[in-house]
């Protein structure tokens, strides 16, 4: 797959980090010590957590070598570690693992919730926001153009990348390990300022796997251009020109009894 951009993510960070600073608000821990930032990009999310408890101590940690870069570029005096969040495994359990749009790129998570539950403190908790199952109108646009004959063969895996679950996936998944579970959907109606912006947006995530299945730097603009053609159907622009870009985030906080 195509590296990570930072200064393509950061593109939309006022709008990116909404969800965090959402998912970080709603978290009933008064005074967590150690927390776990999975899949924290250029910081932008670590940095919510730290305005929240600012004397807590807080690692980043993500598997791409472009974010860390980036993170510890802007934030030279934090701790960031470059690791798979699927797959790592912190020295001690933690009062807080928290993860802003990142675990849908990690599969299986009929598996992964439990390990990470497992790895909380007592009176801890794990909270994460993801892209909701239901596709944003963007995303079903990559899927029908992935079905092109001329890459159709090429896109099956990419059309798998991303796992978004229903909430009552969730619930099942944690329920019988959690004390208390808070799981709930919100749609966000980003201003954006033109159609393109819409395409823009996506090419940082879910439209990179796409991308990266085609051969040719030819291959990749036309799929693009065909993007962009469909996208100008499909949204509607408002009187000044500017661009509602509705997109729907699943949100659970798995809380652990104290024992």
């Amino acid at each position: 797959m195509s590296k990570w951009s930072a200064e393509n993510y950061l593109k939309f960070g006022d709008q990116r980090t909404r969800s965090a600073a959402d998912l970080a608000a709603r978290i009933k821990l008064e005074h967590p010590t150690d927390i776990a930032d999975l899949g924290c990009g250029p910081g932008n999310s670590t940095q919510v957590l730290r305005a929240r408890w600012p004397d807590a101590r807080i690692v980043g940690i993500d598997n791409s070598p472009e974010m860390i870069e980036s993170a510890r570029r802007a934030h030279p005096d934090q701790t960031w570690v470059l690791a798979d969040a699927a797959t790592w495994q912190p020295q001690r359990p933690l009062d807080l693992i928290y993860s802003n749009a990142a675990l849908q790129c990690m599969p299986d998570h009929g598996a992964l919730l439990p390990r990470l539950f497992s790895l909380v403190a007592p009176g801890g908790a794990l909270a994460f926001q993801i892209p909701n199952a239901t596709f944003a109108l963007v995303r079903k646009l990559i899927h029908e153009i992935s079905h092109d004959p001329k890459w159709d063969d090429r896109m099956k895996a990419a059309r798998t990348v991303i796992t978004m679950e229903s909430p009552a996936f969730y619930y099942d998944a944690l329920a019988d390990m959690a004390d208390s579970l808070d799981i709930w959907e919100t749609e966000y109606h980003h201003v954006l300022e033109s159609k393109a912006a819409i395409v823009d947006w996506i090419s940082s995530t879910g439209l990179r796997p796409f991308l990266a299945a085609l051969d040719t730097d030819e291959q990749r603009a036309a799929f693009v251009m065909e993007l962009h053609r469909r996208v100008e159907i499909a949204y509607e622009s408002r009187a000044d020109g500017k661009v509602l870009f509705p997109f729907r985030r699943t949100f659970v906080i798995a809380y652990r009894t104290r024992g």
